[in-house]
């Protein structure tokens, strides 16, 4: 089969590769369509896994074979390869450690995963697709997943006002998993005209500039001159995090969701008076998928915007897609169409 091979820093091959056959507990799974991950992009960027690796995470597609002692999926099932609940002793080193650094500990599972035609998973691992959700929208799961779990881990109420710092696709998706949850109103942040309309498109209040405007100024002006009650950083650019510290208003909540891989400038004086909570998430559990699978199917997240004609590529242009996405762009979400 064929899979894009990571062989070194930024250096992503398109070969041949043996097709990984099920064990007895496993299913095999014919990859339809795989979302490149910005944390792929990092992976990519800053050399953080073994060579002949095989990334990708973010994919969709039907059960084509299944181990002779599996019973929860048949062949034909359409299904997302994460979001299962893992048997005792078999969860990720995120949740099983209490100290964990992915930039430090990188990539550990050798298996082959979403860049390739093919990719097997234990029984328990993936989910069903509804009827009513496309493999298209499934290869977006596990995104919905992550901002589902933010949402959730944000302290955010009905009806408190939000601003959003970034409109790529974790922030798009955040945008509307803050109004599924009751925003009043939300305030997207975002220094792409293209992105900023496509925020409009879903349901932003109010889009900022940050690049002809003043962020904190302007998004505390947009709430009566208080500050949001949540901000979830969404950005990782250098200037968000104190952005998003200096604009909520008092006792409110900062969600750190995008996470800055090179150090950032921070001035706490600025901030610590008004007695704030800065959060972190990383990743998403098994509920927080199920969360998402469901909003995705109740179009609470709508997921056409995000995606264009230009933006699906075959396996073969992967490399090209890597290296644009490390650079400045308008670029929504990309996604591989076996």
């Amino acid at each position: 089969m064929k899979a894009a091979v990571y062989k070194s820093k930024q250096n992503l091959v398109v070969e041949e590769i043996p097709t990984p056959e099920p064990e007895s507990d496993e299913v095999q799974i014919k990859i339809s369509h795989s979302a490149i991950c910005g944390t792929d992009v990092h992976v990519y960027l800053y050399d953080i896994a073994p060579p002949n690796t095989v990334l990708g995470h973010e994919f969709a597609g039907e059960i084509s074979k299944i181990g002779s002692d599996v019973t929860r999926f048949k062949v034909g099932d359409r299904v997302i390869g994460m979001g299962g609940n893992p048997p005792a002793g078999k969860e990720s080193p995120l949740r099983k450690q209490e100290q964990f650094n992915y930039r430090l500990e990188g990539i550990t599972n050798s298996r082959t995963r979403g860049y390739a035609e093919y990719t097997v998973c234990k029984e328990w691992e993936p989910l069903k697709l509804p009827d009513n959700v496309s493999n298209l929208e499934g290869a977006l799961a596990e995104p919905c997943a992550i901002v589902t779990r933010a949402v959730r881990l944000s302290n955010q109420k009905l009806g408190d006002t939000v601003a959003v710092l970034g409109a790529g696709p974790i922030g798009l998706l955040c945008l509307q998993a803050a109004k599924a949850a009751g925003a009043t109103k939300v305030i997207v942040s975002e220094p792409s005209e293209a992105r900023r309309a496509i925020a409009i498109e879903l349901g932003a209040d109010a889009v900022v500039d940050p690049a002809t405007q003043d962020p904190v100024k302007t998004i505390i002006e947009l709430t009566d001159g208080d500050g949001p009650h949540i901000v979830y950083e969404c950005a990782a650019a250098k200037p968000t995090l104190q952005n998003a510290l200096d604009m909520v208003r008092k006792k409110g909540n900062v969600m750190l969701v995008a996470l800055a891989w090179e150090e950032i400038p921070l001035l706490p004086v600025d901030w610590a008076g008004k007695e704030i909570q800065l959060n972190t998430t990383f990743g998403s559990e098994p509920y927080d998928f199920k969360v998402a699978v469901d909003l995705i199917s109740s179009k609470k997240f709508v997921l056409n915007p995000l995606l264009s004609d230009t933006d699906t590529i075959d396996l073969e242009d992967i490399q090209k897609a890597f290296e644009s996405l490390i650079k400045p762009s308008n670029q929504i979400q990309m996604v591989i169409k076996f």
